[in-house]
């Protein structure tokens, strides 16, 4: 039986021990309700970090920051609802402000939360929950299944947050949920024309981090300002790149040494001041200096200009951690996020008749291949477990990097029938056992073909 299918029998067992505690049968069914949505992304950081910015880069439109938490949910119209407490939401509409959308909470004082619904591709498969700066841990992951936590470089308070949202014997053994996000990467080496490219070194750097490492399960650079620019391109705004980059790039460059000398009387361009300084508000001076120089490089088309953004910003890389790590394995989150819902349970409310679920609480973290598997893909991904080239390449795809069916697993690019699996199945067991044997190869690299044999051999049931 998979492990989200043990977690939610687990989660039906509570239900009936706790049916006397509401307190206890109200959590309990708050997580069951859970386990059938997509998966719950909370972003973090310090303030100022960029976390709107980058939800609104992931979600492809733009959104006033507020003050409190918002969720973001696909939808198939705009609607938004506003939580005071314990309460029916008000439901209030969503606006336009400039280029943004705004959600209007009107009289409303304080809000414990804000709902959007949102028709975007993005949010079919995760839920956003867009964090306030003085958030603590605990309020941050309450409602969530995974992190993206968004800092400049790895500081102490990181460091204090990163270890507080594992700070519990289950989440330090499934410690799966979390991805780390250079943010702002353009600002690196102030700005210089290569930033984008020395934060990703950074962030590799990190990802081999001992202090870092054990925390989070990939470490990514993403110039959030350019990645949102990108996504929310309007032609107005592409028409006037297009003229900046008409001019020489000295001549430019000289202009864009400040953000006076850019929106100054004395530039060279019949362009208005107030369309400059918004060219400068949504891309930043390092986002013109880059967009130009891209136009001039052949990318002259909004189509092609947005592409090179997206992947020159870190989204792309960002999107495809958050596949990898997040959605393709929301039921191993969904379930991690169960047990420790009934780990509060049992320990507040202790009664004989929970012991057997607290023993099954107990197995089901101490022997969850599906942690191991996730485990294994990011440290072999951040270079923290090295393999020769071609059996890594093959151990990352049969622990589910590049999907988690059986099919994507074994490498084929076609559906093949069950005799075909079967035996692509049998000779990566075999192969794999021979290298979680061989004696002569590091600790490391046995290790990780033992997580392998196991993979595979929990797939042999289904073909057999």
């Amino acid at each position: 039986m998979t492990l989200d299918r043990v977690v939610w029998s687990m989660l039906q067992e509570a239900l009936a021990v706790y049916r006397d505690s509401p307190r206890a049968t109200a959590w309990l069914r708050a997580h069951a309700e859970r386990y059938t949505e997509p998966v719950r992304i909370a972003v973090a950081g310090r303030g100022r970090i960029g976390k709107s910015t980058v939800v609104n880069a992931l979600i492809g439109d733009e959104f006033t920051p507020q003050g409190s938490f918002v969720w973001y949910r696909g939808g198939t119209e705009p609607r938004a609802h506003v939580f005071t407490g314990p309460g029916r939401p008000h439901e209030v509409p969503i606006g336009r402000r400039g280029s943004r959308n705004h959600v209007e909470t009107g009289q409303i004082d304080r809000a414990d939360r804000v709902v959007v619904e949102w028709p975007a591709r993005t949010l079919r498969d995760v839920v956003l929950i867009d964090t306030p700066s003085e958030a603590s841990p605990e309020q941050v992951l309450g409602d969530a299944d995974a992190l993206l936590y968004l800092m400049r470089h790895v500081q102490d308070d990181d460091l204090k947050f990163l270890q507080a949202a594992n700070d519990h014997p289950i989440a330090r053994t499934a410690a799966v949920h979390t991805v780390a996000v250079l943010a702002r990467a353009d600002e690196i080496g102030a700005g210089r024309i290569d930033a984008l490219s020395s934060a990703k070194q950074i962030a590799r750097r990190y990802r081999r981090d001992v202090a870092v490492q054990p925390l989070c399960q990939n470490v990514v650079s993403v110039a959030g300002l350019l990645a949102m620019a990108a996504r929310t391109l309007r032609a107005d705004e592409f028409q006037a790149l297009r003229v900046l980059a008409s001019l020489g790039r000295e001549e430019l460059e000289d202009h864009l040494l400040s953000a006076d000398r850019f929106v100054g009387e004395q530039f060279p361009l019949a362009m208005e001041p107030a369309v400059r300084q918004a060219l400068l508000e949504r891309f930043g001076i390092f986002g013109v200096r880059l967009v130009t120089a891209l136009i001039r490089q052949g990318f002259d088309s909004q189509v092609k200009l947005t592409g090179q953004l997206v992947q020159r910003s870190g989204l792309g890389e960002l999107r495809d951690s958050i596949a990898v790590h997040f959605t393709e394995r929301r039921e191993v989150l969904k379930a991690r996020s169960a047990l420790l819902a009934l780990d509060v349970v049992l320990r507040m409310e202790p009664r004989p008749g929970a012991r057997k679920l607290v023993t099954d609480l107990e197995r089901v973290v101490a022997s969850a291949h599906d942690f191991r598997e996730l485990r294994l893909v990011a440290a072999l991904q951040a270079g923290r477990t090295k393999l020769p080239a071609e059996l890594q390449a093959e151990a990352l795809r049969l622990v589910g990097a590049e999907g988690t069916s059986p099919p994507a697993r074994l490498g084929f690019e076609y559906e093949p029938d069950a005799g075909e699996l079967r035996e692509a199945l049998l000779d990566a067991l075999v192969r794999w056992q021979a290298q979680a044997a061989d004696v002569h190869a590091p600790n490391d690299h046995r290790r990780a073909a033992q997580v392998v044999v196991r993979t595979c051999e929990g797939l042999l049931p289904h073909f057999s």
